[in-house]
């Protein structure tokens, strides 16, 4: 038997860590071509070069190339975290609050200086081991030629809040003491769900923070919060889960997620600043809903489509808040993924980012709550005070309609805009007003103490209050609040007097210099709405009625994109080129290629097939690409190749 005529079913491992394993039917003569066109669809990978054999000259190859879960381009995205930290590693925590964690609420924030040097240190990402480092170099340099110390530079002054005073600033209820499940018996119904009791605070971040259980353990110790009961979701566990028990109180739960959002038995790699995102985002949503249940979910990488899908693996987890402090750059192709914000019975939320006026995705997409930022000022007593954070992300999308909650008949300030604006509310973000997390390196037993900040601090908080929200609308046999836009701005947003009893109106700050960079009575993209009045924007949310995510448009049909360039060149000279194929909305595609001359080799990278030739032979050659949609759309192309003789 011919080889040409064996065929058989192999598995193309992926390039990208992203991408999965594809089964395709393959000709084992044409095996480098299948290989090299799936890799550039998005489907799989090629070997680093592939020869093609004389026999595969004129044979066309014909694979089904499975739909992207993003499109192409933005795929592979990489996703930041949106944490900062002050860059100083602060004195411990005093202990009042461990026996009563209502102590240090009258109280004023601990206040600690950091020189000059150091405060010029980027916050963004900074993590412990950053810290520390600057701090070594900050005392090389302050000795003098001859071991002299230098005059110590100027310093400013952070602020750093302990949970029970944010609950004071924003007006959350105190906390009872629970110490234990079984203290959680003697709460009134209404007392476990100002708590979350009985609710569920999805976390999706990137990588892996083996010590996440332990930083909440001294999170909780030390300021006197519920303890939480430490799972891990094993592969094979049956979805949706069971749902939260009232009576369970608090429990941590680890989920290890796969590319495309299945339960994995592995953990990803560490990352330092991904588990500082993970450590704080635990922390805040705990300590804001104390009796809620966390599910952790870390995805494999922080690309957007492992991202995604560790979203999807939410929704299948069953109903839920999902908190998201990442963002990438938005795109033309935000809508075609809206879909997976918009599950029966979850909200979704998202930070705006930390570089000032920008769009970032998740947080764009009109099913999910972007969440801005403040500085906070708050002495222990009376009304706190708030400007807009210089650093908070907001701002117009380039792409996203306007939605129908943001009409200009509904935003309070009654501002028209263009299209889907961001923010939508705020919390405080400010490093330098920031508030205590807990982080340990791996392996260590010792807790050190940073004031966290960035919208990544704001999104737990308002996963938190949502979650406390749903508990609340549970006692009176109301469904859970899924969009909570609706309700934030046409319940209240558009009525004057709810709207000044659950929110705080920002009007001070800019983050930028553009015509709207600045906070303005009413509706702005730096904060939204404003930060909440817990106690009255929970009694409001309560009683709301709810909206389920508007339906999502159907991605622009579009056909398969081939770009093709002519190639010349010389007998027995090498000659390199390269072509694409891609479909713009991500959808499947048959692919086939016919005319590649023996000895031509092709590789991948990203989405370019990039074409060598060691010693071409004289001639001329097409190779003719045709790439069909699984919505039935078709291209064709050819690629000219002119080899002249020396």
């Amino acid at each position: 038997m011919a080889l040409a005529n064996r065929s058989d079913e192999v598995t193309m491992q992926p390039l990208n860590s992203h991408k999965q394993p594809v089964k395709v039917s393959v000709r084992w003569a044409i095996l480098p071509v299948v290989a090299a066109i799936l890799s550039a669809c998005g489907g799989g990978s090629a070997p680093e070069s592939t020869t093609l054999n004389a026999a595969a000259a004129t044979t066309t190859v014909a694979l089904e190339v499975s739909a992207a879960e993003l499109p192409i381009e933005a795929a592979s995205d990489v996703a930041q975290p949106t944490f900062h930290l002050a860059p100083v590693l602060l004195a411990e925590p005093g202990d009042v609050d461990v026996l009563n964690s209502n102590a240090s609420a009258n109280q004023q924030p601990q206040v600690q200086s950091i020189s000059a040097a150091l405060d010029a240190v980027q916050t963004r990402g900074l993590t412990v081991q950053t810290i520390q480092d600057s701090q070594r170099m900050r005392a090389l340099s302050a000795a003098g030629a001859e071991g002299m110390a230098k005059p110590l530079a100027a310093s400013t002054a952070i602020s750093t809040y302990t949970p029970a005073q944010i609950r004071a600033a924003y007006g959350l209820p105190a906390l009872p003491v629970v110490s234990s499940a079984s203290a959680i018996k003697t709460l009134t119904a209404a007392q476990a769900a100002q708590l979350g009791a009985g609710q569920t605070i999805y976390i999706v971040n990137a990588m892996h923070n083996p010590n996440v259980a332990a930083e909440l353990s001294a999170f909780n110790q030390k300021f006197g919060l519920p303890s939480c009961a430490v799972k891990t979701v094993a592969v094979g566990t049956a979805l949706p889960l069971a749902a939260a028990a009232v009576a369970d109180g608090c429990t941590l739960n680890t989920v290890y997620s796969t590319p495309s959002g299945a339960i994995s038995a592995n953990a990803p790699a560490y990352n330092a600043g991904w588990a500082t995102e993970i450590a704080l985002d635990v922390q805040w949503a705990h300590a804001t809903a104390p009796l809620a249940r966390i599910v952790l979910i870390e995805a494999p990488d922080a690309s957007s489509n492992s991202l995604l899908n560790a979203v999807k693996l939410a929704n299948a987890m069953g109903p839920g808040v999902v908190s998201m402090s990442f963002g990438g750059a938005e795109g033309n192709w935000t809508a075609s993924v809206d879909g997976t914000f918009a599950a029966t019975g979850m909200s979704y939320l998202a930070a705006t980012g930390d570089s000032g006026a920008a769009v970032s995705w998740p947080a764009v997409s009109p099913n999910v709550l972007a969440v801005g930022g403040t500085s906070l000022s708050y002495s222990g007593s009376g009304a706190r005070a708030e400007v807009a954070w210089a650093r908070t992300g907001g701002g117009v999308s380039a792409f996203t309609p306007t939605p129908a909650y943001q009409a200009v008949k509904i935003v309070p300030g009654a501002v028209a805009l263009a299209r889907r604006s961001v923010a939508d509310v705020a919390f405080n973000a400010d490093p330098s007003t920031g508030q205590f997390v807990a982080v340990m390196a791996p392996g260590a037993s010792v807790v050190s103490w940073v004031s966290a900040g960035g919208t990544s601090l704001s999104t737990p908080q308002w996963a938190g209050l949502v979650a406390i929200a749903n508990g609340l609308r549970a006692q009176t046999g109301k469904a859970k609040l899924g969009l909570t836009q609706s309700a934030l701005y046409g319940q209240i947003g558009a009525v004057p007097g709810s709207y000044a009893a659950a929110f705080a109106d920002i009007t001070k700050g800019s983050h930028g210099s553009c015509a709207s960079c600045t906070a303005r009575a009413g509706y702005d993209q730096l904060t939204g709405l404003g930060t909440p009045n817990v106690s009255a924007l929970l009694t409001a949310l309560s009683g709301a009625s709810t909206t389920t995510a508007a339906p999502v448009a159907a991605p622009k049909l579009q056909a398969p994109v081939i770009t093709t360039t002519p190639l010349t060149g010389l007998a027995g000279k090498p000659l390199s080129g390269s072509f694409s194929v891609a479909d713009p909305a991500g959808y499947a595609m048959s692919v086939s290629i016919t005319g590649v001359p023996a000895g031509m080799k092709l590789s991948l990278s990203g989405t370019t097939v990039t074409i060598s030739w060691a010693s071409p032979a004289t001639g001329k050659y097409t190779l003719n690409v045709t790439a069909q949609s699984s919505a039935g759309l078709a291209s064709q192309a050819t690629l000219p190749v002119t080899i002249n003789a020396k």
